[in-house]
């Protein structure tokens, strides 16, 4: 399993714990942003920068995941392309984006855009909650047992 970040979005709290999490396991980690990304001096954590861009990142991750590794991204529809591929999503937030659940968010991230299109104002998502950051944590481990269990 490689996980890979959509980092340009990703919370720097989400990012340590990654960190952490790649030198305990050994799980190889990249980080894909179109802007430069600070990463520690590892063997199991690299970054690629790609063009500026619409969706370059999520493209660059489509194109280089394979089934069973892992996404992290708050971004639905890359998501959505993650679990058609056989992979994993998870969001910041510690959801496990699935195809039991991925077409109720497209849905809603479409209505919502909708929305403010239209001039509603819909606001942001809320800051990042002790409790999110426990959600996250908790699912990349169940993740990481259930690859080290594979192997």
């Amino acid at each position: 399993m490689n996980i890979w970040v959509d980092a340009d979005a990703c919370p720097v709290v989400i990012k340590d714990i990654l960190f952490r999490a790649a030198e305990r396991t050994g799980v190889q980690l990249t980080l894909v942003a179109n802007q430069p990304v600070r990463i520690p001096p590892s063997r199991h954590i690299k970054f690629i920068q790609v063009a500026p861009g619409f969706d370059v990142a999520d493209n660059e991750i489509v194109k280089r995941l394979e089934a069973g590794d892992l996404v992290i991204t708050g971004d639905i529809p890359l998501a959505a392309e993650v679990i058609e591929k056989g992979a994993h999503a998870l969001n910041p937030r510690g959801e496990l984006y699935s195809m039991n659940n991925i077409r109720a968010r497209l849905n809603m991230r479409d209505f919502m855009e909708t929305l403010r299109a239209s001039g509603v104002a819909t606001g942001g998502p809320p800051a990042l909650s002790q409790g999110d950051r426990k959600a996250f944590a908790d699912n990349l481990d169940k993740l990481l047992t259930l690859y080290r269990n594979k192997v």
